[in-house]
């Protein structure tokens, strides 16, 4: 199993603050929630729900999500920390209100150190649900007094990201002509499909959905469709987006990569410590996943204050510097994009995190 509670040594990473096992037997609810670090406030992030086949597999990426939502926090911009859940099952015949509404009195039972949102395998619809037993929740339905859909901004970041890593790479802020290839079409990435049209890149789509493949190509005739992720990375392209599961870059996939960039809305793209050198070492340019993709982070975390799309969109504009200061950085101290944003990020965390230190009295 992940070591949860192993002693770090003197300059090792942090370990999570708390982990979470929740079960209901009797709606059937095998849930863990997962808090990294509370230093920039409150812990947010969504919750996924899979069919994990084992319950080490689900905490370890729960472990692995959370972790990401802080660094993905910090680096938006939020007073946010990390935090994550997954629930155990497959969404499409184990959900009911029954056990959303469980789970959500399980997040109410942290009081606040937690607020959860929508992930893969859950919808603005089921937040709804889960509100209904729990106050921290965000990503809720415009009926009910939220934002909607968060993946309209994180396909917006992802877009804001590609266009900085073009920049970088071709000189020029856009993707207009050149060769993306997008694996998943779902929530996020039929969006960022759409978003690459009309900037005028030529787009190759490939997705396990036959559904999410047909909806593409009802809207793009011209776009073009390949086999599966493997015949997708082998295929001539410029930009590699990767927009389903984490773990699509590893060792077998980045030797035989063709695109210079590699820039999608996955979490947890590389599969191991190590592979954003492999990249490096191989001059494709790597635009940090959890930098990229926070545009939906952005949107829920407005949401809690009173939601302002204009607001948050803006925000999210921002995606397209931060992610030319990360290159920047990278370039200046010869060191990959992944590494110069996580140093980004645990600077933030420190210098503010640092700040709760001091005592406001009268608590």
């Amino acid at each position: 199993m992940p070591n949860v509670f192993g002693s770090p040594h003197k300059g090792s990473e942090p370990r999570h603050e708390q982990v979470v096992f929740c079960q209901d037997e009797a709606s059937g609810l095998r849930a863990i929630i997962a808090i990294y670090s509370t230093a920039l406030g409150p812990a947010l992030g969504g919750t996924r729900f899979y069919p994990y086949g084992s319950e080490e597999e689900a905490l370890t990426d729960v472990l692995n999500l959370s972790r990401g939502m802080a660094y993905k926090n910090a680096l938006a911009g939020l007073d946010h920390g990390g935090g994550k859940a997954v629930i155990i099952g497959d969404p499409t015949t184990d959900k009911s209100e029954a056990l959303l509404r469980a789970y959500g009195r399980f997040v109410e039972s942290l009081n606040g150190r937690y607020y959860t949102a929508c992930d893969v395998g859950t919808f603005s619809e089921d937040m709804d649900l889960v509100a209904r037993e729990c106050g921290y929740v965000t990503g809720r339905t415009v009926a009910h007094g939220g934002a909607g859909d968060s993946s309209i901004l994180t396909s917006y970041g992802v877009f804001q990201g590609m266009r900085a890593a073009a920049e970088a790479t071709w000189g020029s802020p856009t993707l207009r002509g050149r060769r993306v290839g997008v694996e998943g079409v779902g929530k996020v990435g039929h969006r960022l499909v759409d978003l690459l049209r009309e900037d005028g890149a030529e787009v190759v789509i490939c997705d396990v959905s036959e559904a999410a493949v047909a909806r593409v190509k009802a809207r793009h005739p011209e776009v073009e469709i390949v086999a599966d992720n493997a015949a997708l990375v082998r295929s001539p392209l410029d930009v590699y987006a990767p927009c389903a599961l984490g773990g699509s870059l590893d060792d077998e996939t980045v030797p035989v990569l063709s695109a210079k960039i590699v820039c999608g809305a996955a979490n947890n793209q590389l599969a191991h410590p190590g592979i954003e050198k492999q990249l490096a070492d191989r001059g494709v340019l790597y635009a940090p996943d959890y930098v990229v993709n926070s545009g939906g982070v952005i949107q829920v975390a407005d949401e809690i204050g009173g939601f302002s799309f204009d607001r948050a969109k803006t925000r999210a504009s921002g995606i397209l510097d931060t992610t030319r200061r990360i290159f920047a950085l990278a370039a200046e101290e010869g060191v990959p994009p992944a590494v110069a944003a996580d140093r980004m990020a645990e600077q933030r965390m420190s210098e503010v995190g640092r700040l709760r230190g001091i005592w406001l009295g009268g608590h």
